[in-house]
């Protein structure tokens, strides 16, 4: 008898068919849980004044070290954060913002004010939830897999 070798087959098909459902339906819930950094926790004006402060704190001390003077005093005011992008860095939640500030430079002798520079900074809010640290990229290696160094931002 043969019709048992027809029902094996039509089976199989159906396994075949289950089967792919299975991982399709997988893949689609795998894509669902993917992390989603909430804007609602995006960094406050506060945490960005201070690190746009620590970025240029970084940058003038470098320059300061340099030019061997004294590095001015920052006054940070009118940021405006054009657009917030979440973003998962290093498994954690982090922001990449941009947008303009005003900035007044305190020198020994006189004050230099500047409006409407550009900022772009990338800010992570640390496990625990308590404090923020600016990221960077670093440009020393070469790697393909970009490597981040991170600054803690002291609240004031």
């Amino acid at each position: 008898m043969i019709p048992n070798l027809y029902s094996s087959v039509s089976f199989r098909k159906q396994d075949l068919i289950k089967g792919l459902l299975v991982i399709l339906f997988s893949l689609i819930l795998t894509a669902c849980q993917s992390k989603v950094v909430p804007l609602e926790f995006a960094p406050d004006g506060n945490i960005v004044k201070q690190a746009i402060a620590l970025q240029l704190s970084q940058r003038l001390n470098h320059l300061s070290q340099q030019l061997n003077t004294q590095k001015p005093k920052l006054d940070i005011s009118n940021i405006n954060v054009k657009k917030i992008d979440p973003v998962t860095i290093g498994n954690l939640p982090s922001y990449h913002l941009t947008g303009t500030y005003n900035l007044k430079l305190i020198l020994l002798r006189q004050e230099v004010k500047q409006t409407k520079n550009k900022f772009d900074v990338y800010l992570q809010r640390q496990a625990e939830g308590k404090t923020w640290r600016l990221l960077s990229k670093d440009n020393k290696t070469s790697t393909q897999e970009s490597t981040w160094k991170s600054y803690l931002i002291v609240d004031s």
